[in-house]
């Protein structure tokens, strides 16, 4: 009887500053991989990859002393804050060649880490990316609730193919994995670059918890600096519409200048003071406005041209499983996130 090849699955955890959260995380995540090796749907060599972007905690530290006492940790330390989705390309990267398929899940645990085995499920029934979308948004503010869903609208409506509540939680066949690498963008937006890859694809729906411990790596200031890098980095359609509010700016103009003809040839010639100061102040707003822009797209070729590396491995962990350890081993007691 012929035995079907068990897949060797990695989970992908970037990192910065989580030294709080970190040991919940470990445990929960190395729980459900050993479940879904015992269930058969991973083989024995699988792991999970903690990538540390640069924190200034001791969250390497963790995830050092993790790796010498359980054979299915394994570390990736870059050796600056390269930004979330370029530590999770590092770690994605790093995986590719030892790995069938990767998950990539953030470590505040707001992502339920129990949705892996249904990826799993999904991933022997042949699909090659699996989506993780939210259920709901109740555990979100009204502010960010509408601000999310705005988001998603707006790269909608300029043509950007991206799926609806999805953050970074998803699966990725090394087929597809292969295939992302062949991206070269340094302004890394993977929401709406993984869809560019094709392949068969499905959504798997969960409710998303609170954050377990620590604070939010994303404020608001952050979260709309990310909103609009992924709108500038995706579509060409700002920069359109700027294109068409010049030609009706320009419509508008000649419409005010025959206005004005007509005002001069009938001898009501009193000028207008208000209207004239109105209409200065908002064409040099779009002006400036349609400049900044311009410059925004610029300085994004400013940055693809120089091909620079978006992140510097300092330090790797390899898993001890693939080197023959057998069984897991107790998550370690003498490091402990201090209060």
């Amino acid at each position: 009887m012929e035995h079907k090849k068990l897949p060797v699955v990695s989970i992908v955890v970037p990192c910065y500053n989580e030294e709080e959260v970190l040991p919940e995380t470990v445990i929960r995540l190395t729980a459900i991989l050993e479940r879904v090796i015992a269930e058969r749907l991973a083989a024995p060599s699988s792991f999970v990859l903690f990538v540390d972007d640069g924190s200034r905690d001791r969250t390497w530290e963790l995830i050092e002393s993790y790796h010498r006492t359980h054979p299915h940790i394994s570390g990736l330390k870059l050796a600056r804050n390269a930004g979330h989705q370029s530590a999770l390309l590092a770690g994605l990267q790093s995986v590719t060649t030892r790995s069938d398929c990767a998950i990539s899940i953030d470590a505040d645990l707001q992502d339920d880490p129990n949705v892996i085995r249904e990826f799993l499920v999904k991933f022997q029934e042949g699909y090659e990316v699996i989506y993780g979308v939210r259920d709901s948004r109740e555990t979100d503010t009204f502010f960010k609730r509408f601000t999310a869903q705005a988001f998603y609208k707006m790269m909608k409506s300029m043509g950007v193919k991206i799926t609806y509540n999805h953050a970074d939680y998803r699966l990725m066949s090394r087929r597809a994995l292969e295939q992302l690498h062949r991206f070269k963008e340094v302004n890394v937006f993977l929401r709406g670059i993984v869809p560019m890859v094709g392949f068969r694809s499905t959504n798997v729906y969960y409710d998303r918890h609170e954050r377990f411990a620590g604070e939010s790596k994303y404020p608001l200031k952050k979260m709309l600096a990310f909103a609009w890098d992924g709108i500038t980095s995706l579509s060409v359609t700002p920069i359109r519409l700027v294109t068409s509010a010049g030609f009706l700016l320009f419509l508008v103009s000649v419409i005010a200048g025959l206005y004005a003809i007509v005002q001069k040839l009938i001898g009501n010639t009193i000028a207008g003071w208000t209207s004239l100061m109105v209409s200065v102040w908002f064409i040099g707003g779009v002006q400036l406005i349609s400049l900044g822009l311009i410059g925004e797209y610029i300085g994004k070729i400013y940055k693809e041209v120089k091909h620079r590396p978006l992140f510097i491995v300092e330090k790797e962990l390899t898993p001890l499983v693939s080197a023959g350890t057998k069984g897991p081993a107790p998550a370690p007691q003498e490091l402990q996130p201090q209060g």
